[in-house]
């Protein structure tokens, strides 16, 4: 699948939002990417997990590590795609943390995959995580990088589709200033 085809799927699955939003970042936008309801359908979730897998085809990859709620499914479908382990990290008193017996061992080499990139917040919490076990992080795969994030943690971030879609600090934020009701739907949703 090129860009062009993997927004389309986005479009006609709905995940693709026009409005006011405040990012799990923090940051405040005019569009919103609910991957969500693209991954939603296993045929879909599953095409986006093997093209993001074969980004990483050549690369020494041991596990598939995702940051809760957003990177779950598609790190899934990208572990199924590569046939490796998949765990993922979820957040235990505001950080990531690796719960339900999941562990990596030192050097081991992870895949972080994550739904949408903005500015890499997650991920690089994540990619602490991993070196503080020993183990190196050997990829980062996203279906959308919506921010300019070319490296996180000193790693390349390879994603299907690459948009420049403007993002504000909510003082700066010309919607905020427009009287726009701002909606909160990221998996953060209820943290201010």
């Amino acid at each position: 699948m090129n860009e062009e085809e993997v927004l389309e799927v986005l479009e006609e699955t709905g995940a693709i939002k026009k409005g006011h939003f405040r990012l799990s970042s923090g940051l405040h936008a005019d569009t919103y990417y609910q991957c969500a309801r693209a991954l939603e359908n296993p045929g879909v979730a599953q095409r986006m997990g093997e093209e993001i897998g074969r980004r990483f085809a050549d690369s020494a990859v041991d596990i598939v590590v995702s940051p809760a709620i957003g990177g779950i499914v598609l790190g899934f479908s990208v572990a199924l795609a590569l046939g490796k382990p998949f765990i993922w990290a979820e957040r235990k008193d505001g950080l990531m943390a690796l719960r339900r017996g999941f562990c990596v061992e030192p050097g081991t080499r992870i895949l972080i995959v994550e739904d949408v990139v903005t500015t890499g917040g997650s991920v690089a919490e994540v990619a602490s995580l991993v070196a503080e076990a020993g183990a190196t992080v050997a990829g980062i795969g996203c279906l959308m990088n919506r921010g300019d994030v070319e490296t996180i943690s000193g790693v390349a971030v390879k994603s299907l589709v690459r948009v420049g879609t403007p993002a504000f600090e909510e003082s700066e934020c010309p919607l905020c200033r427009a009287g726009k009701i701002i909606e909160i739907p990221g998996s953060r949703a209820n943290k201010t």
